[in-house]
């Protein structure tokens, strides 16, 4: 080993981030242990490397002794104080050892114990800058996939797409390119391990993120999000400034902005709500595309009633009842649906004490099929067709 290892340790410090001193210890390190697996020696040894040279020496130490019992590990005072007038009984001697072939031995095992660091320091530095994104968007193109996983590339390491955070309705091929939601990043003993998502709600909220310029900036918050991936969501957004419509500006000019997320995940459905701090309001926006005449409160059950036009019943629970369960998730609160006529039955309703949303809040925007429509227009179009049929 001589000055030009030592320029390359330095090389390596500039361009890997591996402190040289580190390595060099390291290198010491392996050195005793290759030193006593070839020499058959006693485990007081120290080898010291040269920072300025890069000379190598082995010494051992051995302990001053009245009587040598072991003279691998003891000297006497007589032998000793040869070496040194200065060492007394119980001082620790140390003897310059190296072996005369010790340099070839030496060479081996620092290339080992370098490239082992390095390989150490590129999974440290990787998990550094991949533990900073968890719970970050990453894109990333698939490289293969197997009966568990798919494997995406995300640049520096291999992401891994369990089966169960896939969408149900997407397929993937060789070299797609897919956006994609960290999960969790792990240390292993083969580098770290990134897990990655389709499916999780964070994923619809960092896209909206990325399409909108007022989340980003923090002049719309995103408040709650729930999602059945791949089929439909919900978004409640809300806005302080009462001059900017929050809604308005998470579908973008004719539905661009939401858009360019539906197809990003492959059709699905997305309702974006005004938020409320009233639960009538808020729950009556999250259950959009429907019509609500009533909702009755229960504060400490955190549970509601809602009282919905008998044709808008269906529309109001959804398909296997998804927009109702959605709309509990997204709100926090339990929701019971009643038709009126079930509920004049009942006795449940009066239109004249009837919490009805406000007409205050911003009409919810749903994205149904392939257009952006408001629920008022909806709901008069709806009427203007039963009444034709009525008149045939």
């Amino acid at each position: 080993m001589n000055s030009d290892f030592l320029d390359a340790l330095t090389t390596l410090e500039e361009d890997k981030g591996i402190e040289k001193e580190i390595v060099l210890e390291a290198i010491e390190a392996a050195l005793i242990s290759a030193y006593k697996r070839n020499f058959s020696q006693a485990p007081n040894v120290r080898v010291d490397i040269n920072r300025d040279n890069g000379e190598i020496k082995v010494f051992a130490r051995k302990e001053v002794v009245e009587e040598v019992f072991d003279p691998r590990m003891e000297i006497s005072v007589e032998a000793a104080q040869e070496l040194s007038v200065q060492y007394g009984l119980d001082d620790v001697v140390e003897i310059e050892v190296t072996p005369k072939n010790f340099g070839r031995i030496a060479a081996q095992t620092a290339k080992q114990v370098v490239t082992q660091r390095v390989r150490e320091a590129e999974r440290g530095i990787i998990y550094s800058d991949f533990i900073d994104r968890e719970e970050d968007i990453m894109t990333g193109i698939v490289q293969r996939q197997d009966h568990r996983f798919i494997y995406v590339d995300l640049g520096k390491v291999e992401a891994i797409l369990p089966q169960s955070e896939q969408m149900p309705n997407e397929t993937y091929a060789h070299n797609d390119r897919i956006k994609s939601f960290i999960t969790k990043v792990e240390k292993t003993t083969k580098g770290p391990q990134i897990m990655i998502s389709r499916t999780h709600p964070g994923l619809l909220k960092r896209l909206f993120e990325l399409e909108v310029p007022e989340i980003y900036d923090g002049t719309v918050e995103i408040r709650s999000v729930a999602r059945e991936a791949g089929d439909r969501s919900k978004i409640s957004v809300y806005a302080e400034d009462p001059d900017v419509d929050p809604v308005g500006s998470c579908v973008g000019q004719r539905g661009q902005r939401v858009q360019a997320i539906v197809n990003e995940l492959k059709g699905e459905k997305i309702d974006i709500v005004h938020h409320s701090d009233n639960p009538v309001n808020y729950i009556g926006n999250a259950l959009s595309p429907s019509n609500v005449l009533d909702v009755q409160v229960d504060e400490d059950a955190k549970s509601t009633l809602v009282i919905v036009p008998d044709y808008q019943l269906s529309l109001a629970i959804g398909k296997r009842g998804q927009n109702a369960r959605l709309a509990a998730k997204l709100t926090g609160w339990k929701i019971d649906i009643k038709s009126l006529s079930e509920a004049e039955e009942e006795g449940i309703y009066d239109p004249e004490t009837a919490r009805v949303p406000g007409e205050d809040e911003e009409i919810t925007k749903v994205h149904n099929e392939e257009e952006w429509i408001d629920q008022e227009a909806f709901d008069e179009e709806w009427e203007d067709s039963v009444s034709e049929g009525k008149d045939e």
